[in-house]
C-alpha cells in the first residue's frame, strides 16, 4: 500500500499533531477540517487510507465514509470518536469502517492500528500469495488477488475485512472456524465489539453469496463459523 493518508479532522489542534506525527512516520499526509472538503481531498489526492473524525461540520463522518465507500469498497478507513457509546462504534463497522479509537488516544497506539491494517493488505504477503488463482465456492469464483467474488459474468467488489473473513472461512471450507481466531487474527482483539463488527461482516458476505443455495456460511453459536459448500 502507498504511504498516503487522508485525515479528516475539524479540531485544529488535534489535526495538526496527527498530520505532524504522522509525516514524522514517512507518511504523505492531506489535511481536511470538514466533510465537504474531504470528500474532494479523497477524490483527488489519491490517498490509500482514510482516517475520519465522526464528528465533522458540515457532512458528518459517518456520511462521508458512506459516499466514500460508494466510489471506493477498498480503502482503509479508521474513525476517530471523541464517544464510546455502543450504536456509532457499530454503525462505523457497519459503514465499512476497519477499525476505531476514541480520543483521547495514544499516538503510538493509532500508529500500530494504522500499520497492522497496511500489513494485512501489501500485496504480495503471505496472507495473500495463497490464493493466487480464484478459488471456487459453488457457482462464485473468490479472487484474492483482485478482491472481488465472480458469481456468472458479474463481478462484486469486497472490502478489505471481507476479503480476510472469507480467505480465512475458505482455507478451512466445510470446517468450522472459530470466532475468536477470526477476531484475533483480524481485529487483534476478541472483544464484544469486535465481535460485532465480525457479525456485520459475516452479514455481509452471506448476502454476497446468497444467489447459490449449495453456498452457506453457517453459525455455531457462540463458537464460530462454516462455510458450508454443498455443490457437486
Amino acid at each position: 500500500m502507498d504511504n498516503k493518508i487522508l485525515v479528516i479532522e475539524d479540531d485544529p489542534s488535534m489535526g495538526f499533531l496527527l498530520k505532524e506525527f504522522l509525516s514524522a512516520n514517512d507518511f504523505e499526509v492531506t489535511l481536511c477540517k470538514d466533510g465537504d472538503s474531504g470528500l474532494t481531498a479523497f477524490r483527488s489526492s489519491g490517498a490509500g487510507f482514510c482516517i475520519i473524525d465522526v464528528m465533522l461540520p458540515g457532512i458528518d463522518g459517518f456520511t462521508l465514509a458512506e459516499r466514500i465507500r460508494k466510489e471506493n469498497k477498498l480503502v482503509p478507513i479508521i474513525f476517530l470518536t471523541a464517544r464510546s457509546l455502543k450504536q456509532d462504534i457499530l454503525k462505523g463497522f457497519s459503514l465499512g469502517g476497519d477499525d476505531y479509537i476514541t480520543k483521547p488516544f495514544d499516538e503510538d497506539e493509532l500508529l500500530c492500528r494504522i500499520n497492522a491494517i497496511r500489513n494485512r493488505y501489501s500485496l504480495g504477503s503471505p496472507a495473500t500469495s495463497i490464493f493466487m488463482e480464484p478459488v471456487s465456492i459453488g457457482s462464485y469464483a473468490f479472487d484474492i488477488q483482485n478482491q472481488c467474488l465472480i458469481f456468472e459474468d458479474e463481478k462484486e467488489r469486497l472490502t478489505y475485512r471481507e476479503c480476510d473473513v472469507l480467505r480465512m472461512l475458505c482455507e478451512n471450507k466445510n470446517n468450522l472456524v472459530r470466532r475468536s481466531d477470526l477476531l484475533q487474527k483480524y481485529w487483534g482483539k476478541d472483544d464484544y465489539f469486535n465481535g460485532r463488527s465480525l457479525d456485520v461482516f459475516i452479514t455481509r458476505l452471506r448476502k454476497r453469496l446468497g444467489k447459490d443455495p449449495s453456498v452457506r456460511i453457517e453459525n455455531v453459536p457462540k463458537v464460530g463459523f462454516i462455510l458450508s459448500d454443498q455443490s457437486k
